[in-house]
């Protein structure tokens, strides 16, 4: 569920990281956002012959309209562009157009930029280093900052016109492909557009980037009118999942004025309970947000994101023991989301039960099986291997989490720690001496 961390991260012409806080961004981690988002992505990355698990999909908390590529294959895409988006077709739209500059090697002229840049120049340049580091409920990251204030990023990410154009016309081949609408992309640039021509309006930043033209409007409006897929209806089943993401994501970063403004007492929809039970925890009511979150359960008893709210609920409002039975349904419900099980695993712990601490470490361990970069469940790994006296594997964990966070000297020596203690030739004594071969070599 969502929660903001932030980091800044500091990319150097060395390749070395350094998290630091930093103002107004963050990464957020959701397992049902990333999901829907996913849901969008898979068969536009399918159709640029693009290997769906090979890119990483980074959801930026910030209110601006931005999306953009780099780091190889890394899609970031800003919680301001999913809450503006009224369907998912202007969702997948971008994704489409993004997937073109991957397929197109666009990144490659950005990589020489980046060789050829001063030292100065790519200080803050956002990279996804940080993109598994999960927040203490192991369901949202931190990480991600803006790029030098803009200038940076601006110089380092910006495509010509000529990518924008061949990026659309890619965007556009792969929705034919799958049947979809290019109608998302077209909506979209108008949205641009009119933000340009509007005086007192902030600018979106994906204009310094994605250099937009009327030419391009008009390439897209000519593909619409032949298009066989121009008038193509968007899966009732997406449409619902991005109603249910835009009011989990309105209802968790905006004060309740605006979610009851949006989102009125009145209206009964999924949707809209939804962000009304968010809401109310917030305030906090938790009488009021159970009875709320309860009917969705009612109405849904097999929606593992609806039994993590609860559980969510439940555990931050000082009812630990409580929150177990929606966190355990929710993990059961879903055995393939990492985060639900962190999130599982952190209450056990908060039970302070020792008969819970050998569960926890075993939901941990099947979560990191899953995503082996989340830095909050190496954290708790500590937690529960400290309880249960493993000595090595707790110094194997800690340096695991050093290292996420870039804390490479502090990992060396936690790994050298382990090797110690672990049995020579062991699974855990060889991953602790690929950790401390791994500083040394990032060192030379």
């Amino acid at each position: 569920m969502i929660k903001l961390i932030q980091y800044l991260v500091v990319t150097l012409l060395s390749g070395a990281l350094l998290a630091a806080p930093a103002a107004g961004q963050s990464l957020i981690r959701d397992a049902e956002i990333e999901n829907t988002i996913r849901s969008y992505a898979t068969p536009i990355f399918l159709a640029a012959g693009l290997e769906p698990d090979n890119i990483r999909i980074n959801l930026i908390g910030d209110d601006d309209l931005n999306a953009f590529v780099a780091g190889g294959q890394q899609l970031f895409i800003y919680t301001g562009l999913l809450i503006a988006a009224q369907d998912p077709g202007e969702v997948i739209g971008v994704i489409a157009h993004e997937s073109g500059h991957i397929a197109g090697g666009h990144l490659i002229r950005i990589q020489e930029e980046l060789r050829n840049a001063q030292l100065k120049s790519i200080l803050a340049t956002v990279l996804g280093a940080v993109a598994g580091v999960a927040t203490g409920d192991g369901r949202v990251a931190g990480g991600i900052a803006t790029a030098g204030q803009g200038e940076a990023a601006g110089s380092l990410f910006k495509y010509s016109r000529t990518q924008e154009s061949a990026a659309d016309a890619a965007g556009m081949k792969y929705l034919d492909a799958t049947g979809q609408s290019s109608r998302g992309i077209y909506n979209f640039l108008k949205l641009l557009e009119g933000q340009m021509f509007r005086s007192g309006v902030r600018i979106s930043p994906y204009l310094s980037t994605h250099p937009l033209t009327t030419e391009r409007i008009d390439t897209v409006a000519n593909h619409l009118a032949l298009s066989r897929f121009a008038d193509a209806p968007t899966d009732p089943k997406l449409i619902e999942a991005h109603n249910r993401m835009r009011a989990k994501l309105v209802a968790f970063t905006k004060p309740i004025g605006v979610v009851l403004q949006q989102y009125p007492e009145g209206d009964t929809s999924i949707a809209a309970r939804y962000a009304h039970a968010i809401a109310w925890y917030r305030i906090p009511d938790l009488k009021k947000a159970t009875a709320l979150i309860d009917g969705l359960i009612a109405d849904e008893p097999n929606n593992p994101y609806f039994h993590e709210l609860k559980g969510q609920m439940l555990l931050e409002s000082g009812h630990v023991a409580e929150s177990l039975a929606p966190y355990g349904k929710s993990v059961a419900l879903a055995p393939e989301e990492p985060l639900l099980e962190v999130a599982l695993a952190k209450a056990q712990l908060e039970t302070n039960d020792a008969a819970l601490v050998e569960p926890a470490r075993l939901h941990l361990e099947s979560a990191l099986q899953k995503e082996a970069g989340l830095a909050d469940a190496w954290r708790l790994m500590t937690v529960a291997n400290s309880r249960l006296g493993k000595n090595g594997e707790t110094a194997l964990a800690q340096a695991e989490y050093a290292l996420i966070l870039g804390e490479k000297s502090q990992a060396r020596v936690l790994a050298k720690r382990a090797m110690d203690i672990l049995p020579n030739g062991s699974s855990g004594w060889l991953r602790a001496q690929d950790i401390a071969s791994q500083v040394e070599r990032d060192k030379s």
